[in-house]
């Protein structure tokens, strides 16, 4: 005999909540990233101009030539890779991710107690699965890297509200 739809539609939704705490996650530790990459690159790119600025005013030729082709090079990275562009993405995803687990915990604990029929039930579930569906497809991807740092967090409480801690 198979569990009460009510069962397994939790169960999805368990699936999906632990899915979305990785991702959310995974997509905040890319963001944390880029937003090295990004300061890697400006916080010399402004220094070297700065100072490429300086040596020219005092006839240091080579010099600046030198700083201000370190800057064309950082520069060019900056506008090729996106750094700041790459990370905004990523924590805006990472955000959507965490946004859609705490949706779903809610109609997991709470909505779903109240829905009078296994249908009513059903569709809630269909449009957090959506949502889901359709983060995926729009979300940029994270490197494996940032995929495994964030399991290891998750897997060692990371994600964990205190609530949730004492339940264990």
């Amino acid at each position: 005999m198979s569990p009460p739809i009510s069962e397994k539609i939790v169960s999805e939704l368990l699936r999906m909540e632990e899915d979305c705490t990785h991702s959310g996650k995974a997509h905040f530790n890319a963001a944390d990233r880029w937003t090295w990459w990004n300061f890697a690159f400006g916080i010399p790119s402004v220094i070297l101009s700065a100072a490429a600025g300086a040596a020219f005013f005092k006839d240091y030729a080579v010099a600046a030539g030198a700083m201000s082709s370190g800057v064309t090079v950082l520069t060019a990275l900056m506008t090729f890779l996106k750094p700041s562009e790459k990370a905004a993405d990523h924590k805006n995803s990472g955000d959507q991710y965490l946004s859609l687990r705490n949706d779903a915990r809610v109609f997991r604990e709470i909505e779903l107690t109240q829905v009078a029929d296994d249908a009513a039930a059903i569709a809630g579930m269909n449009g957090y699965m959506t949502r889901r569906n359709e983060l995926n497809q729009a979300s940029p991807q994270f490197a494996n890297r940032d995929f495994k740092k964030a399991k290891k967090g998750v897997d060692r409480g990371e994600a964990l509200h205190a609530v949730d801690k004492a339940k264990r």
